[in-house]
């Protein structure tokens, strides 16, 4: 049956603590697994080195947030004083930066958090409510002592026999094939 075609989201499988995960992992990325996924209950940096997972995109949205919010605060601020409220207050001229600088570092720290917040759930393609991993008995504790690698179907090298045999084979426990 073809990995396309199949009923399956993929293959799960426990283990017993970090330097399995890590070594299983390891091994899977090495024969040419790509779609490999990974649960723990506290992070594992060797792990995240070991599934190949990029440096994340959301620093990029932080910082396009917050230019963003400092140009639009200093713009605001611009067109209210200069074009549509000009006032002489003490002599001082129209475009007064000085008093500006608490608005527009306000507003780049705010449309920065807005865009951390943002970035996060669109990345993370947050909320989801429902995983294929949880109708799996044994997943229940991933948050507590559960160490948990899925390897989903979409992988060209996922096969619905052969793969939760080569995760027994890396010291699976628990190793069970997820339904759509």
């Amino acid at each position: 049956m073809s990995a396309a075609g199949s009923s399956y989201y993929g293959a799960i499988a426990r283990f017993e603590g970090p330097a399995e995960i890590v070594e299983a992992a390891t091994k899977l990325r090495a024969v040419g697994f790509e779609r490999v996924e990974g649960y723990t209950p506290f992070p594992i940096h060797a792990l995240i080195e070991a599934l190949a997972i990029p440096r994340s995109r959301l620093p990029w949205f932080v910082l396009l947030g917050a230019i963003a919010g400092g140009i639009s605060g200093y713009a605001m601020q611009w067109y209210l004083s200069v074009i549509d409220y000009p006032l002489i207050v003490g002599g001082k001229p129209f475009d007064s930066r000085e008093a500006w600088v608490p608005i527009t570092f306000e507003t780049t720290i705010l449309l920065g958090a807005f865009a951390a917040v943002g970035g996060l759930l669109a990345l993370t393609g947050l909320p989801r409510l429902y995983h294929p991993a949880f109708r799996s008995e044994a997943f229940a504790r991933a948050s507590d002592d559960g160490f948990f690698l899925t390897v989903e179907a979409a992988d060209a090298r996922f096969d619905p026999v052969n793969t939760p045999a080569f995760l027994s084979e890396l010291g699976g426990l628990d190793v069970s094939l997820l339904e759509n």
